[in-house]
């Protein structure tokens, strides 16, 4: 393992926050990596993108502090701002003092790309980090871009042999020129149906609906955070996740016991942005799902699959449907997955013996084992 930092450690890129609907949750990410990370092996280099698209050098004090002042903190950009240089050799990152001075800052031996939704996780941020010639932790940059598209990702699917629910795709361009032969393909799936932005996570501006005059109105919420809408068909079935973990040296990814989310009460109607990272009371896991032996097996081969079918590296989380009639329809993929104290990701590897600091170095080190550029 190279290294460019002081004391024998590797130095560790947290890069955190950004410009999607999921920044305040990528630093809530990036402070439970942190808790976890072995200060021994590797030093920490935080950066973090402000909402306006700026990057900045940050640190532990700054990061602990926003996260103490609200459940969803925003990262302001306090310190000097930071660009990567591109190039292999090129030294460190470049800061830029509030006085208009350069310097050269800390080297970076890889990166762990702590960035949920667009402009983060969908292939653009891993695209510069190949530029530099930076080693990164998770998928590349296909893989990143199929895995944040949930109408490509459905096709990547379809194509490897697994089973997807009924769904229609809608365009801004449909939506504005052919509007009524639009309604008339999307009525053809049977209600509910969930209306989705293409291309957002964390359920960010996905809508329920159960009946059609409320459609409108749930394309107006999806298309506030994109021009592309995924509408699915409502399956009558359980929600089941299973995680996946790369392996060394080209060996085959592992799957962890499926888990499911449970919902408790009556607040949320399905397991929704607030449920997933702001009331854990809202909500319960359930690790290995209570399923017969042969379907988790089915669920652990089928998330391998998936993982696979968009040459996915690193981690991912595959979401599925057990269905009332006892099929194995595969939801989507995240291949970035939240870490905060409450995501499903690292729950499952600690259900299933890895625990959650393991599996941070597990993936530092997957990053360093493989090259840059095409692989």
């Amino acid at each position: 393992m190279t290294t460019n930092a002081t004391a024998g450690r590797t130095t560790v890129g947290i890069l955190f926050g950004g410009v999607s609907s999921e920044h305040s949750i990528s630093l809530i990410t990036a402070q439970g990596v942190l808790g976890v990370l072995d200060h021994d092996q590797y030093e920490p280099v935080l950066i973090g993108i402000t909402r306006e698209g700026t990057w900045h050098l940050s640190s532990e004090d700054e990061l602990s502090r926003l996260a103490a002042e609200s459940k969803l903190p925003e990262f302001r950009g306090e310190g000097p701002q930071a660009s990567l240089p591109m190039g292999e050799g090129q030294g460190g990152i470049f800061l830029r003092h509030a006085d208009g001075s350069f310097e050269e800052g800390p080297r970076l031996d890889v990166v762990f790309p702590l960035l949920h939704g667009p402009f983060g996780e969908d292939g653009t941020v891993q695209g510069l980090l190949e530029m530099a010639r930076l080693p990164y932790v998770g998928a590349g940059v296909t893989a990143s871009a199929v895995g944040m598209d949930k109408h490509f990702m459905k096709v990547a699917f379809e194509a490897a042999g697994l089973e997807v629910g009924p769904y229609r795709v809608v365009t801004a361009r449909d939506w504005a020129n052919d509007r009524e032969n639009v309604t008339r393909r999307l009525r053809e799936l049977a209600l509910p149906v969930f209306v989705k932005p293409a291309r957002a996570g964390s359920s960010c501006g996905i809508t329920c609906i159960d009946s059609w005059d409320q459609l409108e109105a749930a394309i107006a919420t999806a298309h506030e955070l994109d021009p592309k809408l995924v509408i699915e068909e409502g399956i009558s079935g359980r929600e089941i996740e299973c995680a996946v973990l790369d392996g060394a040296n080209h060996e085959l990814p592992k799957a962890s016991h499926p888990g499911e989310i449970e919902i408790v009460g009556d607040t949320h109607t399905f397991y929704d942005f607030e449920a997933k990272y702001l009331e854990s009371s809202s909500s319960e896991l359930r690790c290995p799902a209570d399923l017969p032996q042969e379907v988790r097996e089915e669920i652990r081969t089928k998330a391998i699959q998936a993982f696979l079918s968009l040459d996915g590296e690193g981690l991912s989380r595959c979401d599925f449907f057990y269905t009332d009639d006892g099929r194995v329809v595969i939801n989507e993929v995240n291949t970035m997955p939240g870490f905060t104290p409450i995501s499903m990701y690292g729950m499952m590897w600690a259900e299933s013996g890895i625990g959650y600091g393991e599996l941070v170095d597990r993936l530092i080190r997957l990053a360093l084992e493989r090259p840059v550029g095409l692989r």
